[in-house]
Parts: structure tokens; sequence; C-alpha cells
């Protein structure tokens, strides 16, 4: 009745270890003592855990490890210096200094971060910027005609996207790289 009144004393490791070792060390008499406070199974299963826990591998969260803090600040930093860019062109960026970091890693980081992964660009249209460039901008290509006698000729044109006036620059039988310099130089 008296043992079922007292509870079982909380014992540290320390206290786990000195009583393993006195176990190891007392003669008979003192030992049945002794299993009044532990029994035998009792330092058995405690090596067991000893034993476990010394081979057990550390845990470590699942998954990836976390990018370096030094690349995140990168990051962060070319993106707060480059409000335009996207995740796509920083990773394009990073991977030019080496950093060794996934497209959707940079992703994550911005989001993360609260920053805008792909910002809408606020610059001009394209069809602002083709407008704002006309004067400059030639379109080229080569097209063949068959003639009534079945002889195959080969045409240069090029097209001036601000008035979209077609310029013929030379028309041959056998087109060379050569000739097409030469009539290119001569439509400059």
């Amino acid at each position: 009745m008296l043992q079922h009144q007292v509870r079982a004393p909380r014992l540290s490791w320390a206290d786990r270890a000195v009583l393993a070792a006195l176990a190891r060390r007392l003669p008979g008499a003192q030992l049945r003592q002794l299993r009044l406070v532990v029994s035998p199974r009792t330092l058995l299963r405690w090596h067991a855990d000893l034993a476990r826990r010394k081979w057990a591998c550390p845990r470590r969260t699942p998954g990836r490890p976390r990018t370096g803090q030094s690349v995140r600040a990168l990051v962060l930093e070319m993106a707060r210096d480059n409000p335009g860019r996207g995740y796509r062109r920083i990773h394009g960026e990073l991977s030019c200094l080496g950093c060794k970091v996934a497209p959707s890693t940079v992703w994550q980081i911005l989001r993360d971060a609260g920053i805008d992964p792909a910002p809408r660009r606020s610059g001009q249209s394209w069809r602002a910027f083709l407008d704002a460039q006309a004067k400059t901008i030639l379109a080229a290509d080569f097209f063949h005609v068959d003639t009534v006698l079945l002889r195959r000729l080969y045409v240069l044109f090029f097209i001036e996207h601000d008035t979209s006036r077609v310029r013929l620059a030379g028309i041959t039988a056998h087109p060379t790289g050569q000739w097409g310099e030469v009539d290119l130089q001569r439509q400059a």
C-alpha cells in the first residue's frame, strides 16, 4: 500500500549515470537494495536509449538548405536598384556573377520580401517604341520569282518602316554573300 502512495522519483541523466555505475560495482546485498529504486529492466532501457541517441542521425529540417544570407541580400539589392527588372533578369545577372541559384529561388526571395517578382513595365509600349524608332528601322527579305522561261530570279528588298516604302536592292539568278553585301552597301 505504501508503494502505491509514493510516486517514483524523477531522475536526471546524471542520476541515471550514477545508478547505472553503482549497479555494476555493488555486491549482491546492496544490489538488491538498489533494485528498490531502479529495476534491471529500467537500467537496460536507459542503456538502449543512450545507444539510440548516440547512433541516431541528427534531425534536420526537411527540404533543401536555405539560401545563403549574402545571396538573399544581393537579390534584394538588385531588385531595389533596378525596380523594372523581373526575377528572370535578376537570375541572369546572378549567373553572370557566378551565383548558382534557380530562377524560382529568386522569385521566392522577392516574394517573401514583398517585392513583385515580375513587375509591370511602366515604360513605353511596343507600339510607342516602334513609332519613335520608325525612321531608323528597315525590314529586309529575299523572295524568288520564276520567269516565263522557267528561270528563277532572287530579289533582295527593304521596307522603310516609317513610310512603308519598298526599296528594291537587287535581282540576280545566282545570289552569293558578296552580292548581298554589295547591295546592302549601295542601299546605305
